[in-house]
């Protein structure tokens, strides 16, 4: 099962030094300071938000059936160790691409704006104009509404070039068929009602997170080879706009690094914004994460950013309590710092 292997992936990621409930805070992106910490610390972000609807009931089952299987082993502290079965069987799990760290759910957006685009030109094609949108935010029928008329849609061109930049993109995408169908089974034409994830499910004999999961994935990876060659596909291009998110820092972190990025020190920041200075260096080591010139250097000397990566490498962990009683004269804060190097990801 998918969304088991990916749990299992996760819970590997973080080196048995978080409690069993992380993983479900990464993968519904929680803003909290502590997921996104862990994000840029055990290099998570391509799980971050994919399942921002996750209940706690389903994950406990899942969980459950990792312990019922062997997988995993719960302490009483809440902590967890992983079996040998478990390492072996994460070994072949199969490296789903997703990014969730750019997306946020942002992939729904573009697929909401593409399957009522189709629905409204497949219609156009019949003859019958008059539909019940498969979309219902106004919001995605005013910006559909607004590229049908700017790219002269009555003419009949549209239709085409839509159908050939979607044939030619998906063709030569690396993504597994699977995953290509499983998009195209949402989408909702003339006379042609998109598939549900049940009937989905029934069809590819998968369960259905796992049939949401390769999804997402599968448009994260269609999305960014959509950003990454604009010019080859114009209209497919004009329906990606504002989905990846350039600046993932969250609004309050956003405010902080402005000021920071001015010349302000941290305790400055905490006055004027009226913060605890915890929640500044939280927004800080954000901006680290993000940021590839982001220097550590200017809270952290080179010769202690040595110490705390020889550290790591001789402990195996990055976990913080045991980082600082090695380097104790460093602050929890710029232990996180260090951590966040060579994490980075591109914005």
């Amino acid at each position: 099962m998918i969304f088991q292997k990916i749990l299992l992936q996760i819970f590997y990621n973080f080196k048995q030094e978080r409690t069993i409930s992380a993983p479900f805070h990464l993968l519904r992106g929680k803003r909290s300071g502590q997921t996104v910490q862990d994000v840029g610390i055990y290099h998570l972000h391509k799980y971050f938000g994919v399942l921002p609807k996750l209940s706690r009931e389903k994950y406990d089952i899942e969980l459950s059936t990792l312990i019922e299987d062997q997988f995993l082993n719960v302490k009483e502290d809440g902590f967890y160790e992983l079996t040998s079965k478990a390492v072996e069987q994460i070994k072949h799990i199969q490296n789903l691409p997703f990014d969730g760290w750019h997306y946020r759910g942002n992939e729904h957006l573009f697929f909401a704006r593409l399957s009522l685009v189709i629905q409204t030109l497949s219609h156009q094609v019949a003859g019958k104009m008059s539909f019940i949108p498969i979309q219902k935010d106004e919001q995605v029928q005013q910006w559909v509404r607004y590229f049908l008329n700017a790219n002269h849609y009555k003419d009949g061109q549209l239709q085409l070039k839509l159908f050939n930049e979607i044939q030619q993109s998906l063709g030569i995408n690396t993504m597994e068929e699977r995953a290509k169908d499983i998009v195209m089974l949402r989408l909702t034409g003339y006379e042609t009602a998109g598939l549900t994830w049940q009937q989905i499910s029934v069809q590819k004999n998968m369960e259905e997170i796992d049939i949401q999961l390769m999804y997402i994935a599968a448009l994260h990876n269609w999305l960014n080879q959509l950003n990454q060659h604009q010019e080859e596909y114009p209209i497919l291009s004009q329906l990606v706009e504002n989905i990846r998110i350039s600046n993932p820092l969250s609004g309050s972190a956003f405010q902080t690094a402005e000021l920071f990025n001015n010349g302000y020190s941290l305790e400055q920041i905490s006055k004027m914004r009226r913060l605890k200075l915890s929640t500044i260096e939280d927004h800080i080591v954000e901006l680290a994460m993000i940021e590839p010139q982001f220097k550590v250097e200017q809270f952290v000397s080179d010769g202690d950013i040595q110490k705390v990566l020889t550290a790591i490498e001789d402990y195996n962990t990055r976990k913080l309590k045991v980082l600082h009683e090695v380097v104790p004269h460093l602050t929890y804060f710029q232990l996180r710092l260090v951590l966040t190097r060579g994490e980075r990801v591109e914005s």
